[in-house]
């Protein structure tokens, strides 16, 4: 009998331990949907500031001459039956998929963005893979192109490198023989044209850019046609201070006859190294970390990118963490050995 009664009392402090026990997800504060939802507008200005979201799923569906805008990082974004909307999506950790939209500007940052039964929508795009469309029609693309404080730190949040965008890489799941579902928007365009700036007053205190120089990601050419026959490799290897140079070096291009053609970011392999540069000098520096990659256009871009770079170089004072194309023909190899390999990597 007192065996059985020290059982007893051991069953029922090991009941008031699980009961007294607590779990993360106990304290998790429950959050309400709605919080994350836009629905069922019509002529109206809404959206969510800055820290809001914070990386949970967001839903868009059932808005009529709308203008939108999620300034914040969010993990998935779905999009449904929007008309005739204007709609702002901060980076998303995950996939952007609009459904049944039609008449809408975008301007979206994501991993992986797709969209399906949708006609005349003008997308300015930020995307890490492949964009994709399915069923769609008069569907135009452009690169991303936006600026305020927290965006940056968003991206970083999201995982999302400015670097890595492929927003003009699109499949097209559905291609009609002798028609074309998707082009380009000019690259000449103001953004501010497809997506006004919020008027309302909650929106009042952010500090909005569209202009391509401010913008957080890199304006591209893409794959429309280049200006010259010379392409220029740069590429800068890591040292904690590597996006601040190339961005540093991509704002004094700016001024020059050359054009950015395509950004990536990506980890290399000493053999990955050796076939793009031609050489096992730079295996010991890659094993630092990721390195970007520039792909420059223009008649002189060998030369203008040698330059600046030495210019960047007495600047910072760091040497050796830059690499620049010597000739043209080693540039046009170069350039196909790494972006081929990115584009591998990443499962472009």
């Amino acid at each position: 009998m007192g065996c059985l009664q020290s059982k007893s009392r051991l069953a029922n402090k090991e009941k008031e331990n699980d009961t007294n026990k607590s779990y993360s997800w106990d304290n998790k504060k429950k959050l309400n949907p709605k919080d994350f939802t836009i629905e069922n507008l019509k002529d109206e200005t809404a959206g969510r500031l800055p820290n809001t979201v914070n990386g949970e799923q967001f839903i868009i569906q059932n808005c009529v001459n709308c203008n939108i805008y999620v300034f914040d990082h969010v993990s998935t974004v779905t999009v449904d039956d929007c008309i005739n909307c204007n709609i702002f999506l901060g980076p998303s950790k995950g996939s952007v998929f609009l459904r049944g939209c039609e008449g809408s500007n975008f301007m979206i940052v994501c991993q992986q963005f797709r969209a399906r039964d949708c006609k005349k929508l003008n997308l300015f795009l930020c995307c890490s893979t492949q964009p994709s469309i399915e069923s769609c029609t008069g569907i135009k693309f452009g690169c991303f192109s936006y600026f305020y404080e927290e965006l940056e730190e968003q991206f970083k949040k999201a995982g999302i490198s400015i670097f890595n965008n492929n927003w003009n890489n699109v499949h097209d799941f559905t291609p009609v023989a002798e028609e074309q579902n998707w082009t380009f928007i000019p690259q000449d365009v103001k953004v501010e044209e497809f997506l006004p700036l919020p008027t309302t007053n909650e929106f009042s205190h952010i500090k909005i850019s569209m202009e391509p120089s401010d913008s957080v990601v890199p304006k591209t050419l893409g794959i429309r046609s280049k200006i010259s026959n010379q392409s220029c490799l740069v590429v800068f290897f890591s040292d904690g201070q590597a996006q601040k140079r190339a961005l540093s070096f991509i704002k004094k291009l700016v001024l020059t006859n050359n054009v950015l053609v395509r950004t990536k970011e990506v980890q290399l392999e000493n053999n990955d190294a050796e076939r793009i540069f031609g050489s096992s000098s730079y295996n010991s520096i890659i094993c630092r970390g990721h390195v970007i990659a520039l792909e420059y256009n223009g008649d002189d871009s060998i030369t203008t990118c040698q330059d600046t770079a030495k210019a960047i170089t007495t600047e910072t004072g760091l040497t050796g963490l830059i690499y620049v194309s010597t000739c043209p023909d080693a540039a046009s190899q170069q350039i196909e050995n790494f972006f081929n390999f990115a584009d591998m990597h990443m499962s472009v």
